[in-house]
C-alpha cells in the first residue's frame, strides 16, 4: 500500500512547471536582494552580523564579496529554471542560500527558512527530466513521469507550515484583532488602501480570515470540488500579503505550489501542449526505496517536532522568543524595547559606556533591544572586543521590552554578567526574566 502511494508513476508536468517557476522566483529573490539594497544594508554595511548561535564563524565575505555571492546564487537559479546541470545547480543554490540565512538573524524570516527546505527537497527531485537543457544534451534522460512522492512531500510540507501558522494564531492578542491592528498602524500612508487598512472591521477579518485560510487551504485544495475556489481565494490572499507586507517572492512561491494540487494532465495541457500524454499506472519501486522511505519519514517527523519545542521550554515563547524561529509563527507579535549595555572592567570596576551606533546598524539595534539571543550574542561580542584591547570585562544589560504594545517590563536580569553565561539551546535561560511580573 505504501509502495503504491509513494512510487506510483504519474505525469511529471507539475514538477517540471514548478522547477521553472521556482528557478525564476529564486533568481528574482537573489538578484532583487542586490538591486533593492538588501545585501548592502544587511550583509555589507554591518561590522559583523548576528549569525545563528554556533555559527558565529560564518560571517559575510569582506568588501563587496556578498554581491558576487548573491550574483552566483542568481546564476544558479537561472540554471535551475532552465534545467542546466540541474542537480549541481540546485545543490549549490541550497548551500549558498542556507549560508546567507544562517549568517544573519536581523532579517530573519520564516519564508527564508521555507526556501531552504524547498531547495533541499528540489535537490532530490527528478525535476530536470523534461523540458530542460540537460535533456537536450542527453536525450536518454528524458522521462514523462515522476514518482508520486515528489508531489506528496511538497504537500506534506505545506500542510505542516499552514497548520502550525493557523494554530499559533489562537491566542488572545490575535483573537481580539489587537495584533493585526498593530501590524497595520504603520501602513496608513499606503496609496488608496492606507485608510482602509486602519478599519477595525478589517483587522477582525484579517485575524479570523488568517486562521481559517491557514487551517483549511490545504484540505480545500486537495478536495477536487473546492479546488478552484480555494485557488481563487489563494490568489486574493497572497496578492494582499504581497502588496501590504511586501514579503518578497513568498506569495508567488505559495501560488506556484498549487501546481501539485491540480491533476497532472491539466498542468500538461496548460504548460506543455506538445508533451505526450502519460497514462500508465506503473508502480516503479527503486532499489533505494527503503532508504528513501526512512529519509522522507525522518524529514517529516523533524518538521512536525521542531515547531513544538517551545512547549517544553519554560515560560511564554511570545516573551522569551525561545523556540520561536523555525516554528511557522508568522507575524504573530510586535516587540519594542529600550535596552542599554554596561561594560565593567573587572580589574578596576570602572563602568564604560557602550555606544550602540559604534557597533550596530539601526536594524541591528532594534533586534539587540528586544530579542534575548541577540542581546546575549552582542554581550559575547563586547567581551571579545574588549579582550582584544587587553581588558577582562563583565557585561550587564538593562532591557525594558513591550510585546504587542503592552506595558514595558524588564526582560533581562540586570545583575547577570551575560559575558560569562552559556546559551542554553534546548532549555530556558534563567537570566531571561519571567513574562508574569508583579
Amino acid at each position: 500500500m505504501l509502495n503504491k502511494l509513494l512510487f506510483k508513476e504519474i505525469d511529471n508536468a507539475p514538477l517540471v512547471a514548478f522547477r521553472m517557476l521556482f528557478g525564476l522566483l529564486c533568481f528574482l529573490e537573489s538578484f532583487g536582494a542586490i538591486l533593492t539594497g538588501w545585501v548592502r544594508r544587511v550583509l555589507i554595511e554591518p561590522e559583523f552580523t548576528f549569525s545563528f548561535i554556533g555559527f558565529e564563524w560564518l560571517q559575510p565575505l569582506p568588501g563587496y564579496g556578498m554581491y558576487v555571492y548573491f550574483g552566483i546564487m542568481a546564476l544558479l537559479s537561472l540554471f535551475v529554471m532552465l534545467g542546466y546541470k540541474y542537480r549541481l545547480s540546485v545543490i549549490g543554490f541550497t548551500i549558498l542560500w542556507a549560508g546567507a540565512y544562517i549568517m544573519q538573524k536581523s532579517s530573519y524570516n520564516n519564508h527564508y527558512y521555507l526556501l531552504i527546505l524547498i531547495s533541499m527537497i528540489m535537490a532530490i527531485m527528478p525535476a530536470h527530466r523534461y523540458a530542460s537543457i540537460d535533456v537536450k544534451q542527453r536525450p536518454e534522460m528524458m522521462r514523462l513521469s515522476m514518482p508520486n512522492w515528489c508531489g506528496l512531500i511538497i504537500i506534506a510540507q505545506l500542510f505542516i507550515v499552514y497548520t502550525y501558522a493557523s494554530v499559533a494564531k489562537l491566542y488572545p492578542d490575535w483573537l481580539n484583532a489587537h495584533v493585526p491592528g498593530l501590524l497595520m498602524e504603520n501602513k496608513s500612508h499606503y496609496i488608496l488602501i492606507g485608510d482602509l487598512l486602519q478599519q477595525r472591521w478589517l483587522h477582525y477579518l484579517l485575524a479570523y480570515g488568517g486562521i481559517i485560510f491557514d487551517g483549511l487551504i490545504i484540505p480545500l485544495l486537495l478536495y477536487k470540488p473546492t479546488r478552484k475556489w480555494a485557488f481563487a481565494v489563494s490568489i486574493v490572499f497572497h496578492l494582499f500579503n504581497s502588496i501590504v507586507f511586501q514579503i518578497g517572492i513568498f506569495p508567488y512561491l505559495s501560488l506556484a505550489f498549487t501546481l501539485f494540487f491540480f491533476e497532472p494532465d491539466a498542468i500538461r495541457r496548460l504548460w506543455f501542449k506538445k508533451k505526450p500524454i502519460y497514462k500508465s499506472n506503473t508502480i516503479s519501486i527503486p532499489s533505494n526505496a527503503n532508504v528513501l522511505k526512512w529519509v522522507l519519514s525522518i524529514y517529516v517527523l523533524i518538521q512536525i517536532s521542531l515547531p513544538l519545542r517551545h512547549h517544553f521550554i519554560k515560560d511564554d515563547v511570545l516573551w522569551t522568543e525561545e523556540g520561536h524561529r523555525m516554528s511557522w509563527r508568522m507575524m504573530l507579535r510586535t516587540r519594542s524595547g529600550a535596552t542599554t549595555f554596561k561594560v565593567v572592567n573587572k580589574e578596576t570596576q570602572k563602568a564604560m559606556p557602550v555606544a550602540l551606533d559604534q557597533f550596530l546598524t539601526p536594524k541591528q539595534q532594534r533586534s539587540a533591544a528586544t530579542k534575548p539571543d541577540i542581546i546575549w550574542q552582542f554581550a559575547q561580542y563586547l567581551r571579545s572586543y574588549y579582550a582584544e584591547k587587553g581588558l577582562d570585562v563583565a557585561v550587564y544589560v538593562d532591557a525594558q521590552v513591550s510585546v504587542n504594545g503592552r506595558r514595558f517590563k524588564p526582560l533581562i536580569d540586570p545583575k547577570t554578567n551575560l559575558a560569562e553565561v552559556e546559551w542554553q539551546i534546548v532549555q530556558h535561560n534563567d537570566w531571561i526574566l519571567p513574562s508574569k511580573q508583579e
